[in-house]
């Protein structure tokens, strides 16, 4: 997620307020323990979509809310070395639904019997929510804590740094464990509805891998993360507004439709280019004046990427993940297994 405010002035107030805030959420998460805390990330978050990520949408008595949410790394006794996602809001209008959300689905996606030998996501280590004294006002903590991994995530593994060394098996391999976890997911029930490289964790022998040591004997294992937007099969619905990253969100649900398996396995689609080339298929000028509808006629209207020689074999698959009609799409992860298998045979 994005800090959603835009003017400087605004910008520098919730900066001010943000560094007062550290030494509190450091000093509660201390008392629970944790130790070598660092904090990574942290945003303002509003009631207010912004153009690139996705933000909860609240609103009580018809005033936008704004509250605070963060990325902390740190080391527990119990737990080791540790990653916490954090988030603050008024205590009187909680908005902590989402992360509270997230910690549910972790904890059902990890207890799923249908997945018990093969993790797709990190394990819910803890997860606690505290009132605490800001300012004379009651505030609302909640963190979720899970492993840390030092690999990163696979956008890591694509940014133009490293992407170049990348081996077409290294290539292959991602793409054919991505695909796995999502078909895992989508056998337990559940569509996540923000794939990308950011949110598949790199999860290494030992936590020691990295691109230039990758053997046949020791290959990465990836996990999802991130299950902030996550809807059960049976719960998934039409949102007014299309919750997700925009460059890998699915025609259908640009026009209102809901989260299906293919708006999925659409998103794993714009990845296995990314995966591939580097590049996503679909791109926005970032001076764009309405950028929602910039990219909504991308993913509308644009044709699909034809992919140069050195991928062709994968053109197929892309065309059929990538197409625009959700009836000439893949109908679900396991046809894309099939076809990654039978690559794997050529």
């Amino acid at each position: 997620m994005e800090n959603s405010a835009s003017n400087p002035s605004i910008t520098q107030a919730w900066q001010a307020q943000a560094i007062q805030l550290l030494p509190i959420i450091t000093k509660e998460l201390d008392a629970q323990d944790f130790r070598k805390i660092v904090h990574q990330r942290i945003a303002q978050q509003s009631t207010e979509q912004t153009q690139d990520e996705h933000v909860q949408v609240v609103k009580t008595q018809g005033i936008d809310k704004t509250y605070f949410q963060g990325l902390t790394r740190a080391q527990h006794p119990q737990f080791g070395s540790v990653m916490i996602k954090w988030q603050l809001s008024d205590g009187a209008y909680p908005i902590a639904a989402d992360l509270t959300h997230e910690a549910d689905i972790l904890a059902a996606v990890n207890a799923s019997s249908k997945i018990k030998d093969n993790a797709i996501a990190p394990p819910l280590l803890a997860h606690h929510c505290v009132d605490v004294q800001i300012l004379e006002s009651s505030q609302q903590l909640v963190i979720v804590v899970m492993p840390y991994y030092s690999n990163g995530s696979l956008a890591g593994q694509l940014s133009d740094r490293n992407q170049h060394s990348l081996t077409m098996q290294q290539k292959h391999h991602f793409i054919m464990k991505s695909a796995y976890l999502i078909a895992n997911l989508h056998q337990a029930g559940w569509l996540h509805n923000d794939i990308k490289p950011s949110n598949i964790l790199i999860k290494g022998s030992d936590d020691e891998w990295s691109a230039d040591t990758m053997s046949n004997s020791l290959p990465p294992r990836l996990l999802l993360t991130d299950f902030a937007l996550s809807q059960h099969m049976t719960m998934a619905n039409s949102q007014p507004n299309p919750a997700g990253t925009p460059a890998y969100l699915a025609p259908e649900r640009w026009q209102g439709q809901k989260a299906t398996i293919q708006s999925d396995i659409y998103a794993f689609g714009v990845m296995m280019v990314e995966i591939l080339t580097g590049k996503r298929p679909f791109q926005v000028n970032a001076d764009s004046h309405d950028k929602s509808k910039a990219w909504a006629i991308q993913h509308c209207q644009q044709p699909i990427l034809k992919l140069s020689s050195e991928y062709s074999r994968y053109q197929c698959m892309v065309d059929k993940a990538l197409a625009k009609q959700v009836e000439r799409r893949y109908r679900s992860m396991d046809d894309v297994l099939i076809d990654l298998t039978s690559l794997d045979s050529r």
